[in-house]
């Protein structure tokens, strides 16, 4: 009985759990077109998501199409299919590798930078002066990072997914002596659009989710030293569980 209580709570738990982030979620969204009269704003956190983000996601896409390029002929040098190098490149980067792993690396970076941001700011009690200011914190704070991180999330894993595919090549045509003809010939024959809007829908929906879970847990923590950096653990360990858990969910629609 013991244990069947403890699944029963922890199922309510989350189902509360739920409902609040998607209570938030309205939320933000119904103060986003005010907020986005505030162009300044969502640049500046444009910048502090995206821009500040490029080397750790160039350099981590680099070397993942360098793996993919030394694996992937090594798998294709089997079947006599190297001059497919392209092709197996370019779609594991744009429709998985690409969205995934940008995901990953936003919420390690940029996501717990904005929760702790946030959960820094509920500490020393910055939000609770703009509430007596008569200034809505959801509407000036919050709203302009989550935009920032939705909309920064498509551009990463673009670049993510270029760099990538850079990588491929440099080890497959330049190291391995794949033919460069063959092999952008072949991945240009073998992407087609839908790969590309895959992609782009997997980054826009992992955007939102690692924007909204990053923003929410920085909102709502413990003012104190401890739940800042509760939240900035809880950031990580929920995005990555959902970014997994959202990819297999559109991985299987898009089928």
């Amino acid at each position: 009985m013991g244990l069947l209580s403890d699944l029963w709570n922890s199922l309510l738990n989350g189902l509360v759990g739920l409902g609040a982030v998607t209570r938030f979620l309205l939320r933000l969204i119904m103060r986003s077109p005010r907020a986005l009269l505030r162009v300044d704003l969502i640049a500046q956190q444009i910048f502090n998501s995206g821009a500040l983000s490029l080397v750790i996601i160039m350099l981590s896409g680099l070397f993942v199409g360098m793996v993919l390029g030394l694996q992937g002929f090594q798998i294709l040098q089997r079947f006599g299919s190297e001059e497919a190098l392209g092709t197996a490149a370019a779609i594991g980067l744009v429709k998985e590798l690409g969205p995934v792993l940008t995901a990953l690396l936003f919420a390690g970076r940029a996501g717990t930078a904005l929760a702790a941001e946030l959960g820094l700011m509920r500490a020393t009690d910055q939000l609770s002066a703009m509430e007596m200011m008569a200034v809505d914190p959801i509407e000036r704070v919050v709203v302009p990072r989550f935009l920032g991180g939705v909309i920064t999330m498509p551009m990463l894993a673009a670049i993510f997914s270029v760099i990538g595919l850079y990588g491929a090549q440099l080890v497959g045509v330049q190291i391995m002596g794949v033919d460069s003809g063959s092999f952008w010939s072949q991945m240009r024959a073998g992407v087609d659009l839908r790969d590309v809007d895959e992609g782009l829908v997997k980054s826009g929906i992992f955007g939102i989710a690692c924007s909204l879970i990053a923003v929410y847990h920085g909102y709502y923590a413990s003012p104190t030293a401890e739940g800042v950096g509760l939240a900035t653990t809880r950031t990580v360990v929920t995005s990555a569980v959902v970014v997994l858990f959202l990819d297999y969910l559109l991985t299987a629609a898009f089928l």
